[in-house]
């Protein structure tokens, strides 16, 4: 039979703790380090970095929602959800669910393409500019070279589905969070 109890203190602090992990990954890795990194490596060690990096970033940002959900769910049967609960669970599976398409396709799509990207450059000599914004050798190089200009507009399609989810999962951690906040008694 479904109740309506309270879920331990252990268990709000392990729901906190991964939600917070979670958007403090989030927080971190897409408005501070790529910045940081990308300002001031070489693009090719930057993107190299960024490969290694961001399997675990979006599989340890996967385990979080999941977590997240279970924990919720476990907590709110689904016979007493109100309208406010059932958009909560709601949006902790969309997160688990975009996190997931994102650490499994997505983000290892992009990764690989920016490997055959550097690829090419290397053979022509470049990729080591250090800069955010590509320099004219690379605009000349999608001219030049048919298979790299292939690969740069998948990138940009890859890519720009990778940040998509990124930001939706952000959005759903950002609302997770307003709901908590919204249901503490006191600080």
């Amino acid at each position: 039979m479904p109740t309506d109890a309270n879920p331990s203190t252990v268990v709000k602090v392990l729901h906190l703790a991964f939600l917070s992990t979670f958007w403090g990954m989030q927080i971190w890795v897409t408005f501070i380090s790529s910045f940081v990194m990308g300002s001031n490596l070489p693009q090719h060690t930057f993107g190299f970095i960024q490969s290694c990096l961001f399997p675990y970033y979006f599989h340890i940002g996967s385990a979080c929602a999941f977590i997240n959900l279970t924990i919720f769910a476990m907590c709110h049967p689904s016979e007493l959800l109100n309208e406010e609960e059932t958009m909560q669970i709601t949006v902790f599976f969309v997160c688990v669910s975009v996190a997931a398409l994102n650490a499994q396709w997505f983000g290892q799509v992009t990764s690989d393409i920016m490997a055959e990207m550097h690829l090419i450059e290397q053979s022509y000599g470049l990729g080591e500019d250090v800069g955010l914004f590509l320099n004219k050798s690379l605009v000349q190089l999608h001219e030049l070279d048919s298979a790299y200009k292939e690969l740069a507009h998948k990138l940009k399609v890859y890519h720009g589905f990778s940040s998509l989810c990124n930001l939706c999962c952000m959005a759903c951690n950002g609302l997770s969070l307003y709901y908590m906040a919204a249901h503490l008694s006191k600080l």
